[in-house]
């Protein structure tokens, strides 16, 4: 690291090359905590966790057995040891448990009055934290393999949901019923939806993933609808025709936006995963290996400085048109 350092220092050495290096150091280094631990409830694997985001002191997690389990992560012993505690579960004596695996929970972004699951069972629920009880229930045809709401949305109550058939289903919270489909026959995908994502910068762009090797994103206000498909060669000629206008040489099972939502993080069965221009689509070419069975991304603040303020006019202007804010003013006027 000290060659790093000095190669820097007399110009010799791209910063990027060091910022990655450093990257991959502290990842490396990461072991699991030995001071924190977790009640166990479930009887099989986890397939999910979700952390609220209002507090970030209550978990979800939802596992193959069907089950939901809430847990309170405050260490109220004050000891340095200690285990986080179960608050509360929806066990598999619950009248409205889930009949089968649960893929996905999440927390309402907005309070901890309400979470949301999916499963396997073709099912998306969405629940009151303080009753334990479902306010609504919506039904799916086919298996349910992922589900997704905005973190910023303030015009919509739409829930994403990827099922084993190749389309997108947008499901309205407030009217309770699936209000939209992304699928269309060219810019559609062919194989089930495995990743669904909302990015925290824009709340009409979605971003989804699919067994078919791509990666699309979608402007939900239009009728076109799908904005790009990424590219792992960014539009050179490919010697695998397989892989033309693909990004990933496999399914691509996960994908996540990092937190300011410039960037797009895939992963893939090709043992690969791809950072991506969320505006222009383009991949970055920082190429990261991933483990043979992961399919779960989380992104977490990285070293990249913030971005300087610039004029709001200039940036507007170089903006795709599909980035800026077009919702109908209808709601504000009535």
């Amino acid at each position: 690291m000290l060659g790093f350092l000095s190669a820097r220092q007399a110009g010799l050495e791209d910063p990027r090359r060091f910022r990655r290096a450093e990257s991959t150091r502290r990842v490396l280094g990461l072991e699991l905590n030995k001071d924190r631990d977790v009640e166990r409830i479930h009887s099989s694997g986890v397939n999910t966790l979700d952390i609220e985001p209002v507090e970030r002191r209550y978990m979800l997690s939802g596992g193959s057995d069907g089950v939901i389990v809430l847990y309170d992560l405050e260490n109220s012993s004050r000891q340095p040891y200690y285990t986080c505690k179960a608050v509360c579960s929806v066990g598999r004596n619950h009248p409205d448990v889930h009949k089968y695996s649960v893929e996905t929970v999440q927390w309402y972004p907005h309070d901890t009055g309400m979470f949301t699951s999916s499963s396997f069972d073709k099912t998306l629920k969405v629940w009151d934290t303080n009753t334990l009880q479902t306010a609504d229930v919506f039904n799916f045809e086919e298996t349910v393999y992922s589900h997704h709401m905005s973190p910023v949305a303030t015009k919509h109550c739409l829930v994403a949901v990827g099922t084993r058939g190749p389309k997108v289903q947008l499901c309205d919270l407030k009217s309770g019923s699936c209000s939209h489909i992304l699928q269309v026959v060219f810019a559609g995908h062919k194989q089930e939806i495995l990743a669904v994502s909302w990015s925290p910068r824009y709340d009409h762009i979605l971003a989804t993933a699919s067994a078919d090797s791509r990666v699309k994103l979608w402007d939900v206000r239009r009728a076109s609808g799908c904005l790009i498909t990424l590219d792992q060669n960014n539009g050179e000629k490919s010697q695998a025709a397989e892989s033309a206008n693909t990004a990933h040489n496999g399914k691509v099972n996960g994908l996540c936006f990092t937190s300011d939502g410039l960037h797009l993080l895939t992963v893939g069965t090709d043992n690969r995963m791809r950072l991506w221009n969320s505006s222009s689509g383009e991949n970055t070419l920082e190429l990261y290996s991933g483990s043979r069975d992961c399919n779960i991304l989380a992104w977490v603040p990285s070293l990249y400085e913030p971005l300087p303020e610039e004029d709001e006019t200039k940036t507007k202007s170089r903006l795709n048109p599909a980035f800026e804010d077009a919702w109908s003013s209808s709601d504000e006027e009535g």
